[in-house]
């Protein structure tokens, strides 16, 4: 209870439910509880202290039998307090109280009355729910209350004056109403009453005076609340008040309370006080009503005009009560109140109407007695209504009918138009589409009418018996117009109900007497029209159920002979009604079913008298039932059945040639009809069908309608044509219905004969063949039947069917004729409906005819546009269904078509001749047509598995080409291709296994596998698609046989061309699982497939398809890697881009991509590089061109190492891949592509992207880039690259500097890698290619100058290799060689002392290098020795001093800059070893004096650089130190020398510290007079000059004057002007020593 005061109203709610269910088990205890916990929690709000009260008033109401007076007392006490605490009314509150009280006053009335009363003192104004409670406790507890209530009034009425708020005047109106209320209830029921001496005149005084108050005083309050609390007040009060007064009351108080309906728009309370006060004035005999009546109906009736709201209550409560007030009008005032009524059904007003009848059918049914003499004049009154047209109004007249027929109106004269009403009702139209009505409309539809107007009738046929003589067998008149079809459903089961109950009158009590009954239906009208109904057994709420069962109880009536067949047939037929649906139920076995009953009918009869009025009747009702086609074709058929069994033939011919004549022949479902007829009836009578068919042409009637020249009219006017269509679907028909050993012989002889004369016109004796749709299809439709006629008539075999041919080809010009861009028509369909039982006939079609059919057919369906969805112009999407419907129809023919050819030869050939056709179209680029054409081979690859019958074991040839055909189509971008394909699959593997000699039940678990796989193509992700593929490729490359599986193969190949890319993806995976599972062993044919591979990747330019067959190659490669290698390598060069797609598609996987390379390597290593060939220019010499094999090789390298998968193999194969490479690069220098390549290398290059270039040498260079990038050395790659060693290495001038870069780059970035690498190059050092062994050499030359060589030990061995080149055949390599060794001087040399005189034996054994023309070994040795000198020991060098000093001497005017400089800087560095051979090595200087000064003038920088060198160096040893200064000052690198100025000095101190070398110094100087460099030659007189000039005079005899001044004479004619200039300085300085 402390809960109580959670503010949630879900908690409250439980807390509510929780005390009333502890007040179930323990009601005083909780009752208790509750008293005491209020009463302890006095200042608990208001709202927590209603749950409480509430739950206790549960409880009390549920337990009121268990409670002791104690607890009641203590719960009226609290109750009484709580209800009183607040003198303002707080409702929910006082309420909850009040409601206690009025639950404990159910059992404790006098305990509950003790204590309220104490709260109810005279004079004093009550609490408003004092006043309220006694009002409910009046209500609740009649028998305990009413004896208290006169004293309650006596207090009361004094109060009433001195209420003046308005809910205390509610509330004593609220209390007065129930008080009286009360009082009624206690008189009515005196007899169980406590004290039955009450009477009404006990309280009347009282309640007058309260009328009085509540009418003369508040009722003209302007509180709409409070004037209707009297209202309702006034109304009980009305019954109590005393005769008089209330008499005396009437004149004021009926127009009081009428004068309410305009004030008050709720008009219930006013309805319902009224209603009491007039019962309670006719109780009294009141005359002053009489005043009243006309201004009371005219305020009444147009509260029931104004139509009730059934969404409020209370206005169709304010109908019932104004209805109850005519009620007690009419009882008293019957002729004034229908003078009053009648006129008003003329009105105008369809309210008006409404509402008229809705009273009068009030009346009837609650005024019987005063109406009973009113009869004939309300029944006449109601002419006009029944022709209203209004469906307000005719429902009304429907329940005006109703309570007639309960009221024995209907047995008057006059009844049977209102009975014939109520059927016309029955038998409405259902409403169309209801269209959107505004809110004001009539919203009553007919089907509403309709259904009241069926539950009407059948209420009346079962339940008022007075009703039977009127509806039996009247009803029955209904039953055969056309008028009344949609009312035969209740027809029927009203007049079953009604023979039923006549039945139980008595025997013949239900036969109909047409003798007193003229306007019945006879029995043959009945029989048809009930026969004919139930051929649409479920239309108009299963009217075949109902009029089976209705014929079945007229059996008797119709014919005595009938009731044991028809009670035993009829239940069964409506047993299959019932068991079917609309949907399900076949109409053609139905009508069968109906047709079979007609016939036992006819043979039960067996009277021809009958039988021919029955006909008669049946033929008459014929034109009933147009409009209605499905009905009349049935109601033909029924004709045929009947005219079949007529003995007289007059009467057949006679009704056959009415049937011709009145034929609506424009009708579709009429030809079918009339046609059907005639066959039925041929079965009986051929010769009469026959005949008169035959009569009917040459007769005035068809000619009336054919003139001669009709064939010119206006094509409208086709009569003529539909005649003769009917005509021919009437030859069909016979031939199909009549026995089979009668007709046969007339089929070619008469019936096609006919058929063909009315189908062909000739025009002036020309064929003109119709374009008529009608004509075809009926000629299509005859032939059918023909031909299943004489299928089933006779063994096949025995009939030859001469005209079949021409039947076929007319069929083929039909689906010819017919428009591709549309199916508009079902001739394609019937044609080849026609054709598939024409093939089964002999003679077999020929081989042309037979293609030229399944073209045409394949052509005629397959290609037709997928269907558009429905236009928003069609109504509604029925054309859009027929033309779905039409192209199913269409298919399944076409299915038919095929099957019934395949089963003429069912043989793999058989099989491979019909997939011809249908090849193209499975493999279409147009959705919709792979759709049929795959859906087709489904349905003919089934139907061949379930004929097949195998006798022998023979071989499925061409399961491998089928296989390939459909497999790729599981991935169709179509999900219905993509199931159907399976299909195909499955039906084929099960044909090879049938072939193989399984039969045709065994199961095999593989192939069952594929139904499961279907399920993940419904999937339209590729990944789920191919994962599937891949499974299903699995399965056939299980089941597919040995000698099949290179046919497959090449034939999916063909699928990789597919236009839809799934299905070209499917074939990838196919063709890579195949080979997986199964292409082990197929080596041979390794080539041929790699073949086509190529060719499809030159086909097909798609990503998925380039993948596709890497993944094939890289599959057959791990397989058969040699014949994959070999096939590759004899493509043509250079390679295609599909070609090096093949190549990288090797590079997937590292171990495979290993063996391949080092089978390349193998390649590359096993054939010569290169082949001389003589020039073909006289005098030229030979060329190398390059060997194809390791070109090729080399190549292939090149792209399998281009892709980065290959970057694993490459790393294990670094070293012999590096080498071999290195070497191709080699061997490749200056060779040639071979003739045939160059063209074709030019050729690729002119037009297209160009593939790599094959140049030998370039493709070598490209391979060791790739290579070396592959293999994780980049920076090698770009440390070339940026040095140009790339470009080097292919030049064969340069070659060894590039194989040097390259060294270098090497041993920078990949040290790692060297050791291996000189290990596999060492043995080409014997190498009998030079370009190998100057590669190799200049590889190791250059390592050596790179310290790694020493971290890797590999010096020894580099040392070793090139000493032992010295002395090679090839002047390169001794060079090369010489290199090596003098780069140990950069590389490593802290080594050189170890190696010293070995490495200083190699240098001068190269500078004495006899086979050296260009000096080239000379200058390298000279070159390494100056790197080496700075390393070597003193005593190495010492010994060969001298001998390298003079060896090298001729060398300082060497034409060769290079060696000039390299000769003159070594003699330079010799310098610092002169100390100990001092004598010896000073002769040297001064013997190369003269020429180091004269050189300062060489042209060449680097000489003059040299020559300053060589001077500083020298200096030292020269024993004059000024000199020694000179050179050191002078000459240094950076400093420019003046070179006159210097010579000057140098000569200067020369002659003073060596005079004596004068002579030999001019000699040495004459030597250069010759010079080739001007400089030079200008410098030499002037070098003599400035040593005349400062020789001493005691030296100067020395000079040999005669050879100097001749020489000097000589250079005086030199051309050069500065040397003659020099000349004429020396000349003049001469003086001094002449």
């Amino acid at each position: 209870m402390d809960a109580t005061t959670d503010k949630d109203p879900l908690v409250q709610e439980q807390i509510y439910n929780a005390l009333c269910y502890l007040g179930e088990s323990e009601p005083e205890e909780i009752l208790n509880s509750c008293d005491e916990y209020l009463r302890q929690h006095d200042k608990l709000a208001y709202p927590h202290r209603v749950i409480i009260l509430k739950a206790m008033e549960t409880v009390v109401r549920n337990n009121i039998a268990l409670l002791d007076k104690s607890t009641a007392k203590v719960v009226i006490f609290l109750a009484s307090n709580e209800m009183t605490k607040s003198k303002d009314v707080i409702r929910d509150w006082q309420q909850a109280a009040s409601s206690v009280l009025v639950a404990v006053g159910q059992r404790f009335i006098n305990k509950v009355m003790e204590e309220v009363l104490t709260k109810f003192q005279p004079g004093i104004l009550p609490h408003y729910f004092v006043v309220q409670t006694f009002a409910n406790l009046s209500v609740s507890n009649v028998f305990g209350m009413v004896p208290f209530l006169n004293s309650i009034l006596g207090t009361m009425l004094p109060m009433l004056g001195m209420a003046k708020q308005d809910h205390m005047k509610a509330v004593f109106c609220y209390a007065l109403q129930h008080f009286s209320e009360s009082i009624q209830e206690y008189l009515a029921n005196l007899d169980k009453a406590p004290d039955p001496t009450v009477r009404k005149d006990t309280f009347s005084n009282e309640i007058f005076s309260a009328y009085e108050v509540l009418f003369n005083s508040w009722l003209q309050h302007r509180e709409a609340k409070l004037r209707l609390a009297v209202v309702e007040a006034v109304g009980p009060m009305s019954y109590l008040m005393p005769g008089d007064k209330l008499e005396e009351q009437l004149p004021r108080l009926i127009p009081g309370i009428l004068a309410l309906y305009k004030k008050h728009t709720e008009a219930f309370y006013i309805s319902k006080s009224l209603c009491q006060i007039l019962e309670a004035s006719v109780n009294i005999g009141s005359r002053s009503l009489d005043v009243q009546l006309d201004a009371l109906l005219g305020t009444l009736h147009p509260q029931i005009c104004a139509p009730a709201d059934p969404s409020v209550p209370l206005s169709v409560k304010n109908h019932t009560e104004v209805l109850r007030c005519f009620t007690v009008l009419a009882c008293s005032f019957p002729d004034r109140v229908l003078a009053f009524l009648l006129p008003k059904l003329e009105s105008s007003n369809e309210r008006t109407r409404v509402g008229t009848l809705l009273i009068m059918r009030q009346i009837i049914n609650s005024a019987p007695s005063q109406m009973e003499i009113k009869k004939p004049f309300i029944l006449s009154s109601m002419k006009l209504p029944l022709q209203d047209s209004n469906n307000k109004v005719k429902r009304a007249v429907v329940q005006v009918i109703s309570a007639m027929a309960h009221h024995g109106y209907l047995e008057q004269p006059g009844g049977e138009a209102m009975m014939e009403f109520l059927v016309r009702q029955c038998a409405l139209p259902s409403d169309a589409q209801p269209k959107k009505q505004p809110p004001d409309a009539d919203d009553l539809t007919s089907d509403s009418v309709r259904s009241i107007s069926i539950n009407t009738l059948f209420l009346l046929s079962t339940t008022v018996d007075r009703m039977n003589n009127v509806l039996w067998p009247y009803l029955l008149e209904f039953v055969t117009p056309m008028q009344f079809s949609n009312a035969l459903t209740p027809l029927c089961k009203s007049l079953m109900c009604l023979a039923a109950k006549k039945q139980e009158e008595g025997e013949n009590a239900s036969l109909i007497r047409y003798d007193l009954n003229a306007n019945l239906p006879s029995p043959y009208a009945l029989t048809t029209r009930l026969l004919v109904v139930s051929s649409q057994p479920y239309i108009g709420d299963s009217r075949g159920t109902a009029a089976l069962r209705l014929l079945n109880v007229l059996n008797y009536s119709i014919h005595p002979d009938l009731d044991q067949l028809w009670s035993k047939r009829v239940p069964l037929l409506v047993e299959h009604i019932e068991e079917n649906t609309e949907k399900s139920l076949s109409q053609k076995e139905w009508e069968e079913k109906l047709l079979l009953f007609l016939r036992e009918t006819l043979a039960a009869v067996s009277d021809n008298a009958w039988v021919c009025h029955f006909v008669t009747e049946m033929c008459r009702q014929l034109h009933s039932y147009n409009g209605f086609p499905v009905e009349k074709n049935f109601l033909y058929k029924c004709v045929g059945t009947t005219l079949g069994a007529c003995a007289s033939k007059d009467l057949v011919q006679k009704q056959l040639q009415e049937l011709l004549e009145t034929a609506r022949y424009h009708e579709e479902a009429e030809r079918e009809g009339l046609a059907s007829c005639f066959g039925i009836c041929a079965i009986n009578h051929l010769e009469e069908t026959l005949a008169k068919l035959e009569e009917f042409v040459r007769s005035d009637v068809f000619k009336k309608s054919v003139g001669l020249f009709s064939i010119f009219k206006d094509r409208s006017d086709n009569e003529v044509e539909k005649i003769k269509s009917t005509l021919i679907l009437c030859y069909g028909y016979v031939a199909a219905y009549a026995p089979k050993e009668l007709v046969l012989s007339r089929i070619e002889a008469d019936i096609l004969k006919n058929i063909f004369q009315y189908f062909n016109t000739k025009v002036l004796g020309i064929k003109v063949e119709t374009k008529d749709l009608t004509l075809k299809l009926c000629l299509i439709r005859s032939i059918c039947m023909i031909s299943q006629a004489i299928y089933t008539g006779v063994k096949c075999g025995d009939f030859v069917f001469s005209r079949k041919a021409e039947l076929v080809a007319q069929m083929v010009e039909f689906i010819k004729a017919e428009p591709l861009e549309a199916m508009r028509t079902p001739v394609r369909q019937r044609a080849m409906i026609a054709c598939t039982y024409l093939v089964i006939l002999e003679p077999r079609l020929s081989d042309p005819d037979r293609t030229e059919l399944i073209d045409t057919c394949l052509a005629g369906v397959l290609a037709l546009p997928a269907p558009e969805p429905p236009k928003e112009k069609e109504e509604n999407g029925v054309d859009a269904w027929h033309r779905e419907m039409l192209f199913g129809d269409t298919i399944s023919a076409l299915k038919d078509l095929l099957k019934s050819l395949l089963q003429r030869n069912l043989t793999p050939h058989g099989l491979q001749d019909m997939f011809a056709h249908l090849g193209p179209w499975i493999k279409s680029s147009k959705e919709h047509e792979r759709q049929r054409a795959v859906e087709v081979s489904a349905a003919l690859l089934d139907f061949y598995l379930s004929k097949l019958n195998v006798s022998t074991v023979i071989p499925f040839y061409n399961l491998g080409v089928l296989i390939a055909l459909f497999s790729p189509r599981c991935s169709d971008s179509l999900a219905s291709v993509r199931q159907h394909a399976v299909d195909c699959v499955y039906c084929l593997l099960y044909i090879q296994l049938c072939y193989e000699g399984f039969a045709r039940d065994h199961r095999d678990e593989m192939v069952e596998g594929l139904k499961a796989l279907k399920k993940g193509l419904e999937e339209p992700d590729f990944t789920v698609l191919f994962h599937t593929c891949n499974n299903i490729a699995m399965v056939i490359g299980k089941r597919v046989p040995p000698d099949q599986l290179m046919s497959l193969l090449l034939a999916m190949f063909e699928g990789l061309a597919d236009p839809d890319k799934n299905c070209s993806r499917a074939a990838t995976v196919m063709i890579n699982s195949l080979l997986k599972e199964r292409g082990a062993v197929l080596q041979e044919k390794v080539p041929d497939i790699m073949s086509i591979i190529h060719g499809k990747l030159e086909e097909v330019d798609e990503e998925h398809i380039r993948k596709a067959a890497q993944q094939t190659v890289y599959i057959l490669a791990s397989q058969h890697k040699s014949v994959v290698v070999s096939s590759l390598l004899s493509s043509s060069l250079p390679f295609d881009s599909h070609t090096c797609t093949m190549w990288r598609s090797l590079a997937t996987e590292p171990t495979l991509t290993a063996q391949i390379l080092e089978q390349l390597l193998e390649k590359v290593n096993r054939d010569v590089p290169y082949k001389e060939s003589k020039g073909f220019l006289l005098g030229g010499g030979s060329e190398r061109v390059a060997t194809p094999l390791p070109l090729a090789a080399t190549c292939a390298l090149y792209e399998i190492m281009s892709a980065p998968e290959s970057g694993a193999a490459v790393l294990g194969l670094y070293p012999p891949l590096f080498v071999t490479l290195l070497l191709r690069v080699s061997c490749t220098v200056g060779v040639q592509l071979p003739r045939n390549l160059q063209g074709r290398e030019r050729r690729s290059s002119s037009h297209g992207p160009a593939p790599r270039s094959i140049h030998p040498c370039s493709s070598a260079v490209e391979t060791l880039k790739v290579m070396l990038l592959r293999g994780g050395s980049e920076e090698v790659v770009r440390a070339v690259g940026s040095a140009g060693g790339w470009d080097l290495m292919a030049s064969p001038e340069k070659h060894h500097d590039g194989i040097a870069v390259l060294a270098g780059a090497m041993a920078r970035h990949a040290g790692p890698r060297l050791p291996l690498i000189v290990k596999n190059l060492i043995p080409t050092l014997s190498s009998v290619f030079d370009s190998q062994r100057i590669t190799t050499t200049a590889f190791f030359a250059e390592l050596l100058g790179s310290n790694v060589v020493n971290d890797l030990l590999l010096l020894e061995t580099l040392l070793d290799a090139l000493t032992g080149r010295q002395k090679d055949a090839c002047v390169l390599v001794r060079m090369l060689a010489l290199r090596g060794l003098g780069n140990v001087a950069s590389g490593s040399p802290e080594k050189v002392r170890k190696h010293g005189a070995k490495l200083l034996a190699s240098m001068v054994n190269g500078m004495d290098d006899k086979d050296d023309p260009h000096n080239l070994v000379a200058l390298e040795a000279m070159s390494s020795l100056s790197k080496l000198l700075d390393h070597v020991e003193e005593r190495d060098i010492q010994s060969m001093l001298l001998h390298i000093a003079i060896r090298i001497r001729p060398f300082f005017d060497s034409e060769q800059p290079d060696l000039r400089q390299t000769s003159i800087v070594l003699f330079g560095n010799l310098t610092k070893f002169s100390e100990g051979n001092c004598e010896a090595f000073f002769e040297q200087i001064l013997n190369g004096l003269v020429t180091l000064l004269l050189h300062l003038q060489d042209p060449k920088p680097e000489v003059v650089r040299a020559c300053k060198f060589a001077l500083r160096m020298c200096g030292p040893s020269m024993g004059c130190e000024g000199l020694c200064d000179m050179f050191l000052n002078h000459l240094r690198e950076d400093r420019s020398l003046h070179y006159g100025e210097f010579m000057n000095d140098v000569c200067k101190h020369l002659m003073q510290s060596y005079p004596e070398m004068l002579n030999r110094l001019i000699s040495t100087n004459l030597f250069y007079f010759k010079s080739n460099w001007v400089d030079i030659r200008a410098a030499a007189p002037m070098f003599i000059g400035f040593l005349v000039l400062h020789v001493a005079e005691d030296h100067s005899q020395q000079v040999d004057l005669d050879p100097l001044l001749s020489a000097l004479n000589l250079l005086l004619k030199d051309p050069v002007p500065a040397v003659r200039v020099k000349v004429a300085e020396t000349l003049g300085r001469l003086v001094r020593i002449l």
